[in-house]
């Protein structure tokens, strides 16, 4: 049984602007050297984004009710964190719960995809911001960063313009998996002298176009994509060949287990930001049948990947979001799924600034409301940054203004922070 859609239908189509960034990304080429890992291990923060799109059942994952009207058919499992349970589909992530830490109370007052999805990326219920992603990029990316500061391994999706007022090189680019695009290679009817001139034409246009009618940040926006895209075409070998088969054996041989294992080697070849999308979650029908389904393929994958962070090091300065844009309805309806519900729902986190084995919140015995710590979108993105060390109450210096990073109205959740 495979599950690879959702309510509609815009929501998994990739435009072709998006497929040429995505192109463009797929050209990085592998930098991973002994040296490099250690610095990367010791200097960069960085940020992995797990996004289980379509609404992961917090019933069926942090926050089981076993045994209550709305609980539904599994059991809850114990950890490896004394008095915190999670449910059994989720078994390899239980034994690992001493790296992560549980948010229980979140409450977006809304049931939107669209909304709830520009909540928990943006940290506000409405206007043009930039991702947490993107601004984590901004203010984490190297001057001389090998990889763009925002990639996004997705099999499809909304084009999302997650740098908003940003430059353009902190917006995400959209990598489709693992293989490398057709038209990524330069055309052998174009020798690298005429490419060479073809670059240094392009900079004195753009030399001479931001000096008129106060363009220049609109260039050198365009430029930056241009500039990063042209490194990346000339390193394409980071998605060249086949994974090794002992890795394929534990990742797993399906998108997901290869989508993770390229996010593996973007974080370890210089990656600030990399989100991998597993899709599949908007369960209105046979929502426990879906669920046994997509989180035994996202549990042992996905604790390979941390297990990987760990053992690498690079899990202590990696913040790592398990994440979606609501949960499910705790009641189930007439075709046994569970309904849109961001009224009370869970998250996961761990790794950089991240306090582990914590439970923050809590809802009532049906899980219908939040009981205890109610937070939302705009907590948690204050939290994401303070715990990577950005100060999220600074503001934005853009030209000629200024705008509040995270939504001043809002704090984060300081007992979640290390």
């Amino acid at each position: 049984m495979q599950r690879n859609h959702g309510c509609h239908t815009i929501d998994h189509t990739l435009s072709r602007r998006g497929f040429l960034a995505s192109s463009a990304v797929a050209g990085v080429a592998s930098l991973s050297t002994p040296a490099i890992s250690e610095e990367l291990k010791g200097q960069q923060k960085r940020v992995l984004q797990v996004y289980l799109q379509g609404g992961v059942s917090q019933l069926e994952s942090w926050d089981p009710k076993p045994g209550t009207r709305y609980g539904g058919p599994f059991r809850a499992i114990p950890t490896s964190v004394p008095g915190m349970h999670i449910c059994e589909l989720l078994p390899h992530t239980a034994q690992r719960m001493h790296l992560l830490s549980i948010v229980r109370g979140i409450n977006l007052k809304t049931n939107s995809h669209h909304d709830g999805r520009l909540f928990m990326e943006m940290g506000r219920r409405s206007g043009k911001f930039p991702y947490v992603g993107s601004v984590a990029a901004k203010y984490l990316m190297p001057q001389d960063a090998p990889l763009p500061g925002y990639l996004h391994v997705t099999t499809r999706g909304l084009t999302d313009y997650t740098n908003a007022f940003l430059d353009a090189r902190y917006g995400q680019l959209k990598l489709a998996g693992p293989q490398v695009p057709p038209n990524l290679i330069r055309p052998k009817s174009v020798s690298p002298e005429i490419a060479d001139r073809g670059r240094s034409l392009l900079k004195q246009l753009n030399k001479r176009f931001s000096g008129r009618g106060g363009q220049k940040s609109f260039t050198d926006s365009y430029n930056a994509s241009f500039e990063m895209a042209e490194k990346l075409m000339a390193r394409r070998d980071l998605f060249e060949g086949e994974a090794a088969a002992k890795d394929l054996d534990r990742y797993g041989r399906h998108p997901f287990g290869r989508n993770c294992l390229l996010a593996r080697k973007l974080l370890e070849n210089g990656g600030t930001v990399v989100k991998v999308t597993h899709h599949g979650y908007d369960t209105h029908a046979e929502n426990f049948n879906f669920h046994l389904e997509q989180l035994g393929e996202f549990d042992k994958t996905f604790c390979m990947l941390l297990d990987d962070l760990q053992t690498s090091g690079m899990l202590e300065s990696t913040l790592v979001m398990i994440y979606s844009e609501f949960g499910r309805t705790p009641k189930i309806n007439v075709r046994y799924g569970r309904d849109h519900w961001g009224t009370a729902w869970s998250i996961a986190l761990g790794g950089q600034g991240i306090k582990p084995g914590a439970i923050i919140g809590a809802t009532n015995k049906e899980g219908t409301e939040v009981s205890d710590r109610e937070v939302d979108g705009g907590h948690l993105f204050h939290t994401y940054l303070q715990a990577l060390g950005i100060d999220s109450t600074a503001y934005h210096a853009l030209d000629g203004r200024t705008v509040p990073i995270g939504d001043p109205a809002k704090q984060p959740i300081e007992e979640l922070l290390s």
